[in-house]
C-alpha cells in the first residue's frame, strides 16, 4: 500500500512539473509572420475591423518606452474589443473578474533573428479554465473570431 501512495505522489509531482513548464506555451500562442512589422500590423488591424471588432488602441511600445529612456526593438500592441462579447462577461457578476484581461491584445514584435512575430492569448483554453459565462464567450465566439485575425500566419 505504501508503494501505491508513493507512486501516486510521484505521479502527481511529475504531472505538476509538466503542467508548470507547459502552461505558458499553452496559454499564449506565438507565430512568425511572413510579412514585415508594418504589414503584419496592417493585416491584423484590417482583419479585426472587417471581423466586426473594434480597435480601442494601437500602442507603439518602442516609442512609449523611448520617452522613459528605454530602448527596445519594434513592438506594437493592438488592443481589440467586440462590444457584445465584452458586455456578456461584464454584466455577469461571477465573470467580471476577467475584466483585467480586457480588451484582448495582439502583439507584433521583431526579434533579434530579424523576423516579425505575433502573439495572442489562447482564448479557448483560457476561457475553458474559468468556466461559466467566461467559457461560453471566450472559448466560443472569441476564440473562433480572434483566430481569424491571425489566419494569414498559417
Amino acid at each position: 500500500m505504501k508503494k501505491i501512495g508513493i507512486g501516486i505522489f510521484a505521479g502527481a509531482m511529475l504531472l505538476g512539473i509538466i503542467l508548470f513548464t507547459a502552461m505558458p506555451k499553452m496559454m499564449l500562442i506565438e507565430k512568425a509572420s511572413p510579412y514585415g512589422h508594418d504589414e503584419t500590423v496592417q493585416r491584423i488591424e484590417s482583419a479585426v475591423t472587417n471581423g466586426g471588432w473594434e480597435i480601442s488602441r494601437t500602442m507603439n511600445m518602442q516609442k512609449s518606452l523611448a520617452k522613459l529612456g528605454q530602448e527596445i526593438g519594434r513592438v506594437t500592441v493592438v488592443k481589440i474589443c467586440e462590444p457584445n462579447h465584452a458586455a456578456a462577461i461584464l454584466t455577469d457578476d461571477d465573470a467580471m473578474f476577467v475584466a483585467v484581461m480586457m480588451p484582448c491584445s495582439i502583439a507584433v514584435y521583431d526579434k533579434t533573428d530579424g523576423k516579425t512575430y505575433v502573439s495572442t492569448m489562447n482564448a479557448g483554453m483560457m476561457g475553458r479554465m474559468f468556466g461559466g459565462t467566461v467559457a461560453e464567450v471566450m472559448a466560443g465566439p472569441v476564440a473562433r473570431e480572434a483566430a481569424a485575425f491571425t489566419a494569414f500566419l498559417e
